[in-house]
């Protein structure tokens, strides 16, 4: 019962995500704004209408946006909420959380590439391009989690956190791995600064341009898709945070309704980065989450520094 409910909510979470991000922004900005469930009203305009492909297009670009969502779908079977236990879970299913993302974004750069398209197969490019280099920041995570509480699994990663009692030192460094996840969602989601999802310039589009050629219900699976890989993510900084700072499932969501207003906010005050900008900026995340590894390690090990 409690891996149902924790599979609701994550995804309830990833519905209203999108509804919370356009308010903030648009309250940000000083205007009125769309409606909370704009994104909704289009989600079902997408469902209203028919599925047109080009004719160079195979089972594999059809296959595609069923194959991400149920890829991302899956991922959020393992992941609790607060003290609801996952509906899976087994040693090192870390792993196999950050390799169901994975699979989600070789579904897309494959569909993409089928089409035949030159432009969907520059912005297929740049998302492999980028999956690469940011792969190794989440793994960094998981290994820095499994580190500091002794297990491989979500199930039993956050729970032995919360009980265990941090330094300020250690508390940190977690509290900074949040800052990591934040960043990452900006590159897996297709965020401003490395994307902005309301570009359509095909020569700066990553996300946008690969899903062009998608109509009706398919362009509406891939989105909802997006939604809830934004919504697994929030929920390891959500679990990560409320472990560190104490509470349930309540503060959880206070967590992951925070990672969110971030981005909202970041998303209303900078400007989207020059793609030469974007590896820099990947490789940053990269390096701050190795270092935070290293620091956990030297924390756990009890190494004397000088």
């Amino acid at each position: 019962m409690n891996g149902i409910l924790a599979i609701l909510f994550l995804l309830g979470a990833g519905i209203l995500m999108p509804g919370v991000i356009n308010r903030i922004r648009a309250w940000l900005s000083g205007r009125k704004g769309m409606p909370f469930f704009q994104h909704l009203y289009n989600l079902r305009a997408m469902v209203r209408k028919g599925v047109v492909t080009g004719h160079t297009s195979t089972l594999i670009f059809r296959a595609a946006p069923s194959v991400c969502l149920a890829s991302v779908f899956t991922a959020m079977l393992f992941m609790p909420v607060g003290g609801l236990e996952p509906i899976l879970s087994f040693r090192g299913d870390v792993i196999l959380f950050a390799y169901l993302l994975a699979v989600s974004r070789i579904a897309l750069i494959l569909a993409a590439l089928d089409t035949g398209s030159s432009f969907e197969g520059m912005g297929a490019s740049r998302e492999a391009l980028y999956g690469a280099m940011a792969e190794p920041a989440l793994f960094i995570v998981a290994g820095t989690t499994a580190l500091v509480s002794g297990y491989t699994s979500f199930a039993d990663i956050f729970p032995a956190m919360a009980f265990r009692g941090f330094s300020i030192e250690l508390s940190l460094v977690l509290l900074l791995l949040v800052y990591v996840i934040i960043k990452l969602i900006t590159v897996e989601c297709g965020r401003i600064p490395v994307d902005d999802p309301r570009t359509h310039l095909e020569l700066t589009m990553i996300h946008e341009v690969m899903v062009l050629d998608y109509s009706g219900v398919d362009l509406a699976t891939v989105t909802v898709s997006g939604w809830l890989k934004m919504a697994a993510l929030a929920a390891v900084a959500g679990n990560i945070a409320a472990a560190v700072t104490g509470g349930g499932a309540a503060a959880v969501v206070g967590w992951m309704a925070l990672v969110v207003a971030i981005i909202a906010v970041v998303e209303s005050f900078v400007a989207r980065n020059k793609l030469s900008r974007n590896t820099t900026y990947i490789l940053t995340i990269v390096a701050i989450a190795l270092v935070l590894f290293l620091v956990a390690f030297i924390l756990e090990s009890d190494i004397k520094v000088g």
